[in-house]
């Protein structure tokens, strides 16, 4: 580790299969925690580069617990995380939307970070229990067209790490890697951002995967289609920036969007969504990012023609379905 160090002080970048080693040992605890942490620092100075990136997220994947869901066509819809805007569960009741419009979700999440509640404090709240049990993710898949991965339970080898980047209490390239690393290994990703310079990174990352992809970020800081501003897009097929009215919708505020100060203010705010009972602003706003994911998965389909599926998914009850299902086989 000595001679990395030295090297990533020099301002040099490691190779796709030295950043390979070096993240498998770390993950293994070869490296005590002031080298981890030493480590970590060099890319809070200097931006992490896409080779280095590529061959951390190999280590990881090669270590996490195997799925195959190859006989699948699936999709992940996933935030970075981090924009510090609390707000409601978006994504994840953007995920049920999606599945309960016929599509096949396999969303990869964790614990919030800088929000009241994330994906996996949502579910948890109402009572589902994560697993590893692949017989029962593809059943659950199959029924209801989603199924969770809670990440620390597939990750095992982050756990080396967990408490350097806990005692850190920064972002790091931690957090960039959390969405590339789902041992689903899904060709398609819905993901949001929370500013341009990760857009670009990931943008650059998809293409090197050859994934089909969508990377979205409002422009007023928030790790997806929020309403509040506009918003770019990247996908495949290039890049735009839609305003709220361009995307058929008024504009928000940021208090629209608010999560609440407790895991049950955030979790009575998902539930309304699917219940049918939420504000207009919580219904479009989970309704564009639908839309968004759908159009992911079928980039021949208008945006307005899977803004329709997602609304007819929520308005008819079948997203709700989709989740009820869902905690069925995760109890």
């Amino acid at each position: 580790m000595r001679q990395i160090l030295n090297r990533l002080f020099e301002h040099q970048a490691l190779s796709r299969t030295e950043a390979h080693e070096v993240m498998k040992k770390m993950a293994e605890g070869k490296y005590n925690e002031s080298q981890i942490a030493a480590f970590i620092s060099v890319y809070l100075m200097r931006s992490i580069e896409l080779d280095e990136i590529l061959g951390f997220r190999e280590a990881l994947l090669s270590m996490a617990l195997p799925l195959d869901f190859s006989d699948f066509d699936i999709l992940d819809i996933v935030g970075t995380g981090g924009d510090e805007k609390n707000t409601f569960n978006i994504s994840t009741a953007a995920c049920f939307a999606v599945a309960g419009a016929g599509y096949q979700v396999v969303k990869h999440g964790n614990y919030a970070a800088t929000s009241v509640s994330g994906s996996s404090n949502v579910l948890e709240y109402f009572g589902a229990r994560f697993t590893t049990d692949e017989r029962v993710l593809k059943q659950s898949l199959e029924a209801g067209g989603f199924a969770y991965l809670h990440a620390p339970i597939f990750n095992p080898a982050m756990k080396n790490v967990a408490p350097v980047r806990k005692s850190l209490g920064v972002r790091t390239f931690f957090n960039v890697l959390g969405p590339l690393i789902s041992p689903a290994r899904p060709q398609v990703q819905c993901l949001g951002v929370y500013n341009l310079k990760m857009l670009r990174l990931y943008s650059y990352i998809y293409q090197q995967l050859g994934m089909k992809y969508s990377i979205v970020h409002s422009l007023d800081g928030y790790d997806e289609i929020s309403l509040t501003d506009a918003s770019m897009v990247v996908t495949n097929q290039g890049e735009r920036i839609l305003s709220p009215t361009q995307l058929g919708y008024s504009v928000l505020q940021q208090h629209d969007l608010y999560g609440g100060a407790t895991i049950q203010e955030a979790a009575g705010i998902f539930m309304n969504v699917l219940d049918g009972k939420a504000t207009e602003a919580q219904r479009n706003a989970v309704t564009v990012n639908a839309a968004i994911a759908i159009q992911t998965q079928c980039p021949d389909k208008s945006l307005d023609m899977c803004r329709s599926e997602a609304e007819e998914s929520l308005q008819s009850g079948a997203a709700k379905q989709s989740f009820t299902t869902f905690l069925q086989y995760y109890k």
